[in-house]
């Protein structure tokens, strides 16, 4: 069996980016700048009536193991896809940047999920998100071979909706413990942890050993005002928790330790599209890989800063190679 650094388990998405104009937002009725849900009538129509596009993987669990591919770490992946066109992007794609996808696909019900980004010429992202099959992911999805051969799991929040998924995510974590491997969770977005937010805490407490936040969503979690306040709420919760604050760079909590990381330079903000999923990403590189936690967080410190300096979700520089010249 192959060994991997991490296997994550997140909606399985294929990104289908093209340029767009106001008019074609405006015809539509798509507001600029939002992301939205629609149904696969909806997707297949606007797919339609796209320009040229480029079709790739995506979704959030998605960018972080591409970033963790991309820093020299063994990766391998859990997702629902369809047994259609964008299910077949999907697995080439993710397979092509080295991260092994062997879940198989399903010939029935919803289609591959899609999130279609129309990028207009002032820079702004609007997003249609068909979750699809990904939607679907069940504790029959879940690989035991590979997630008891991964040092640790990883666990996207963006699935946390459907009880079903919510169940797989249970089983996954106990299959890792059984083989005395991680797991580690992002919480992802704060609206899902209002929505869900007893079973979010039962989960971090429960099976949660390495938790990723950012300040919305750490504080809708514990229901406060003052990030200190969310700081000593989960303490003990979890093992390690990484909240990320933007500009003010990282908070690293484990046990009695905090370690306070800063942001790390960047010459403009272009896009923060995937900045918490590249942070998480050099983050559990270094966890994997022996480093210490703060040096894991300037890691993901890097790996945020070059993603947020250029549009799109994925690294377009060699993250090994940047880490080194930055970090050494």
């Amino acid at each position: 069996m192959t060994q991997y650094d991490l296997v994550g388990i997140g909606n399985a998405l294929v990104d289908i980016v093209t340029q767009s104009d106001d008019a074609f937002l405006a015809k539509h009725g798509l507001a600029k700048g939002g992301m939205m849900l629609i149904d696969p009538d909806r997707a297949a129509h606007l797919y339609s009536e796209l320009a040229t596009a480029k079709e790739s993987s995506g979704g959030s669990c998605g960018n972080t193991m591409a970033g963790f591919v991309s820093l020299g770490g063994a990766g391998a992946y859990i997702g629902k896809v369809r047994n259609d066109q964008f299910g077949d992007v999907f697995r080439h794609d993710m397979n092509a940047i080295g991260v092994s996808f062997t879940t198989p696909a399903v010939d029935l019900g919803p289609g591959t999920g899609l999130c279609l980004v129309m990028v207009t010429p002032d820079a702004q992202r609007t997003m249609c998100t068909f979750l699809g099959a990904a939607a679907d992911l069940t504790v029959a999805d879940i690989e035991a071979d590979v997630v008891k051969a991964a040092q640790v799991t990883y666990l996207e929040g963006y699935l946390f909706d459907p009880p079903a998924a919510q169940q797989a995510f249970v089983a996954a974590a106990e299959l890792a413990h059984s083989a005395d491997r991680k797991v580690a969770m992002t919480l992802s977005d704060s609206f899902c942890v209002e929505r869900h937010r007893d079973a979010f805490r039962a989960m971090v407490e429960d099976h949660i050993d390495i938790l990723f936040a950012n300040e919305t969503e750490i504080l809708t979690l514990y229901e406060v005002d003052k990030f200190d306040d969310a700081l000593q709420a989960v303490r003990g919760h979890c093992e390690v928790a990484c909240l990320t604050r933007s500009e003010k760079g990282s908070v690293v909590l484990s046990g009695e330790d905090v370690h306070v990381i800063d942001s790390e330079p960047v010459d403009s903000v272009l896009d923060t599209t995937g900045a918490g999923d590249l942070f998480a990403a050099g983050f559990l590189y270094g966890y994997t890989h022996g480093r210490s936690l703060a040096e894991s967080a300037r890691i993901g410190s890097v790996a945020s800063a070059e993603v947020i300096g250029h549009y799109g979700a994925r690294p377009e520089t060699d993250l090994a190679a940047l880490v080194k010249q930055r970090l050494g």
